[in-house]
């Protein structure tokens, strides 16, 4: 029965990458600009920092959910890089040419790496994922057994990868069905961040 926390970790993660957020509009975006072999790149780095978030909310569940709750500057940081990004992509006009294709196609790693981790609601969704699965039959800790550990850990990495996987997927069928989609993909991009930074601005006012 131990394998039941590789499916708790790939279901925990799943769930937790289906909603549409940083690392999945740039994956649909790396996808249809480029292809789905530099947006795998980005998956495979989302899916260690989503590794990283989950392994930092179980070291300190309570402590860190109290931090970010108390520092609220943390969490409006994020809404306004969010509300440039987006801003700066919805306004921005179509320029892009070879010579800036490189510079991002080697910064896909760190891309993937830098969207996953700086990500306070999958920090909290994480906290909120392991006091469910501690309130649970299966408990989870750090002096949980190396192959627990391991199984579990192995299981949110393939859930984050999974998830992504599917959203590149899905974005190329977009891309065949649609003529020049390249031309509407930045507004949409940024509209979607925007949206994103306006109901983690709802979230941390009106909850």
């Amino acid at each position: 029965m131990i394998l039941i926390y590789f499916i708790i970790g790939i279901l925990a993660a799943f769930i937790g990458a289906i909603p549409l957020g940083a690392s999945n509009i740039i994956v649909i975006n790396t996808t249809l600009k480029q292809n789905a072999k530099q947006a795998f790149k980005i998956a495979i780095a989302a899916g260690v920092a989503e590794v990283i978030l989950s392994f930092y909310a179980l070291h300190c569940n309570t402590v860190v959910k109290h931090f970010i709750e108390r520092n609220q500057w943390i969490q409006l940081t994020i809404i306004f890089v969010l509300l440039f990004v987006g801003g700066f992509l919805f306004f921005k006009k179509q320029k892009e040419k070879t010579a800036k294709k490189q510079s991002i196609t080697n910064s896909k790693y760190l891309t993937g790496f830098l969207s996953g981790i700086l990500n306070p609601p999958v920090l909290v969704y994480w906290l909120v994922a392991i006091g469910f699965i501690n309130e649970s039959l299966y408990m989870l800790s750090l002096q949980s057994s190396l192959s627990i550990l391991f199984l579990f850990f192995t299981g949110v990495y393939g859930g984050k990868l999974l998830t992504l996987y599917l959203y590149s997927r899905f974005s190329l069928i977009i891309k065949h069905k649609v003529k020049n989609i390249t031309l509407i993909l930045n507004k949409v991009t940024g509209i979607l961040l925007i949206f994103i930074a306006i109901i983690n601005a709802a979230k941390l006012y009106l909850i």
